[in-house]
């Protein structure tokens, strides 16, 4: 695996108008449903894709890339299921870590943690800290909830004393603290909506639905988009 890898032959390259984007991975499942395969396999060549996206993204100058792995509402998804994804995630983590040498990323996990087992919890704070000096970021949401972050920074910031908050207590105490907003959120899978994901960051982000399932999202595509979002005017509130 070489994530962020530079690749001279591509044709697109963002400015920093697009510094940083976030996918909702969606459709994996259904993915696999219309090639009678269970779930399961729908999330193996959607981590495939993963890598190859954000491979790809890295290639043509995004700096920041932030995707919603698992969500806090996962939780309620078959067993079988949830444990699928948790070892894709292990796997993909020592992946990473085998090659650090080879890469320039910086892993940063957001959500809560506490629930993970401890032999995965210690993976994720071992990459996350072999990787902090690297220029280049992935912020994988993992028993995330948009939610759960803004009441987790508010009290934060209760058992700091506060008894006033501004947008800026805010925001420097959530989990996306350590990286400007997301630009543009993507998701795939035909729905339009942002499933708990970001709500404050995405303030002003653009917004991008396609119908293409994550395990077919195509460079192709990408390129689109990141076209299309380049085509908008961003006002943010003005004229």
């Amino acid at each position: 695996m070489q994530l962020f890898k530079r690749r001279h032959e591509k044709k697109t390259q963002v400015d920093a108008r697009l510094t940083h984007i976030a996918f909702i991975m969606d459709g994996n499942g259904r993915w696999a449903k219309k090639r009678s395969m269970p779930r399961e396999f729908g999330h193996v060549n959607g981590a495939k894709n993963f890598k190859k996206v954000i491979r790809y993204c890295g290639d043509i100058g995004i700096k920041m890339i932030t995707v919603y792995a698992f969500s806090t509402e996962n939780w309620k998804r078959p067993q079988h299921e949830v444990d699928a994804i948790m070892g894709l995630l292990s796997d993909y983590i020592d992946d990473a870590v085998a090659s650090m040498d080879e890469n320039n990323i910086r892993l940063v996990f957001l959500g809560d943690k506490s629930i993970f087992p401890a032999p995965l919890r210690a993976k994720i704070d071992n990459v996350e800290e072999i990787s902090k000096d690297k220029d280049l970021l992935l912020n994988i949401a993992l028993n995330y909830g948009a939610r759960a972050e803004i009441t987790h920074a508010c009290n934060t910031l209760i058992d700091a004393g506060k008894k006033n908050v501004t947008e800026a207590d805010v925001a420097a105490a959530l989990y996306t603290a350590h990286c400007p907003d997301p630009d543009l959120i993507v998701r795939t899978g035909g729905d339009v909506r942002l499933s708990n994901f970001l709500l404050w960051q995405a303030a002003y982000a653009e917004l991008y639905f396609t119908d293409t399932l994550w395990p077919d999202l195509s460079t192709h595509e990408i390129d689109r988009i990141v076209a299309d979002f380049y085509g908008r005017k961003r006002r943010f509130g003005g004229l």
